[in-house]
């Protein structure tokens, strides 16, 4: 297994699966860098770096890009941001376990395997989490745990567990002894786009109702889209690093002020408090889980810091001005 070293000569880059946020914002910083960029998508379309189809699925011409790139970044999966009925439960999980085993057969086949495999994984593994933060050394699995002395997690929770450890099982039970293995442990990314996780709290706050959600005691792990291409990046040059890796900032924060600084941001001095039994309703109408807001997610990148990785948007409040200031100048 050769590294790849900080060269002249660009990076040949393969991302099934980039087609959506995270997907595009990994493409364009890359293709802005001079590197080869392809995504592989199960609808080809037009942009500034190349475009394959492939299913994630079944082996098909697809292959012939990840034989003799450099780099396979897997992001492809169902995005959880649904209602989690027996359909869409199968298709979050499917599109998950079986692309990264079809992957892992594909690349232990190749005569000229990417060097580097880094494969979308979530900070959702780890437990609800009020009382210390959670890293990659003595970070909790979920999994039935308690909320409070009294009451435990909802069961519906212990499904994007068990997804996440199933899929990290999957990418790390591949046979590429020629590729270093990274699993991504990502907290939500923010970029300033209509109809992600950004947009969706931005609107909350600009129509007035941004304030807490829930007890707002629930930590909010994040990271800034920069700071999410460039620790992708600079995983790719550390060769000492595999395994899991979160990717997350410093610097968590509870729902309560998460929201407060939002507020900030744009210049909202309040904002009307979402209750939990609010949340559970409205996501029934809205088609998600109140999971994705209610949960305590206290994840740090542990490995990332040790590895002396300098995050351009540490804390929050930096991170939410940038991102407001990008959103507001957007059609500039």
């Amino acid at each position: 297994m050769h590294p790849i070293a900080r060269a002249s000569r660009p990076l040949r880059i393969v991302l099934p699966g980039g087609s959506g946020q995270v997907g595009r914002v990994l493409a364009e910083y890359f293709q802005e860098r001079g590197h080869h960029v392809t995504v592989l998508t199960r609808l080809p379309y037009a942009e500034t770096w190349q475009t394959v189809r492939w299913d994630g699925e079944t082996v098909g011409p697809w292959t012939e890009y990840l034989e003799g790139a450099d780099v396979c970044i897997n992001l492809a999966g169902r995005s959880v941001n649904c209602r989690y009925t027996d359909a869409n439960r199968a298709a979050i999980y499917d599109s998950r376990i079986h692309s990264t085993r079809l992957l892992g057969e594909v690349m232990s086949a190749l005569a000229d395997p990417p060097r580097v495999w880094l494969n979308a994984s979530t900070a959702t593994i780890y437990r609800h989490a009020l009382d210390r933060p959670m890293d990659e050394a003595d970070g909790e699995f979920g999994g039935n745990e308690w909320m409070t002395a009294r009451r435990r997690a909802p069961r519906s929770w212990n499904f994007s567990i068990r997804v996440a450890k199933d899929w990290e099982a999957a990418f790390f039970a591949a046979l590429t002894p020629r590729t270093r293995k990274v699993a991504l442990r990502s907290a939500i990314t923010f970029s300033p786009v209509p109809g992600n996780a950004f947009a969706i709290l931005l609107n909350l706050v600009r129509f007035g109702l941004g304030g807490a959600q829930g007890n707002g005691r629930q930590f909010v792990s994040w990271i800034h889209e920069l700071d999410f291409a460039r620790a992708v990046e600079f995983l790719l040059y550390r060769d000492d690093i595999d395994g899991p890796v979160n990717v997350a900032s410093p610097n968590p924060l509870p729902n309560r002020e998460f929201m407060a600084v939002l507020r900030e941001a744009w210049g909202v001095p309040n904002g009307l408090p979402t209750p939990a039994p609010l949340i559970e309703l409205a996501a029934v109408f809205l088609r998600t889980e109140s999971e994705l807001v209610l949960k305590s997610r206290r994840v740090v990148p542990g490995r990332l810091l040790d590895a002396g990785f300098q995050f351009e948007f540490p804390t929050w409040q930096e991170a939410a001005e940038d991102l407001v200031h990008r959103w507001r100048h957007r059609f500039d």
